[in-house]
């Protein structure tokens, strides 16, 4: 199980799902499942299939550029304009 939270206000998402994505050198979109965040991928949490239309299925980052703390459980990271924090339990 991941979580991923934007530490202004708490906004983010939980599932099963944890995906990098990112553009390579021939601007396909690639993604990488059960990923943690490194800088210069984007990261989407939630969950693979649709929940209902009241709700978010997932929550997705811009590209990671800077990690600010790493641990086995937990990476805490900024993008452009927010810091997040990243959990797998």
């Amino acid at each position: 199980m991941y979580s991923l939270v934007r530490e202004s206000d708490g906004a983010g998402d939980s599932g099963h799902m944890s995906l990098a994505l990112w553009v390579d050198e021939d601007g396909v979109l690639v993604t990488e499942d059960n990923a943690r965040p490194r800088i210069g991928v984007g990261m989407r949490v939630g969950s693979i299939y649709g929940r209902t239309y009241h709700y978010q299925d997932w929550w997705q980052t811009t590209y990671v550029t800077e990690i600010l703390e790493d641990t086995p459980t937990m990476v805490r990271f900024k993008t452009r304009n927010s810091t997040y924090v990243w959990k797998c339990t």
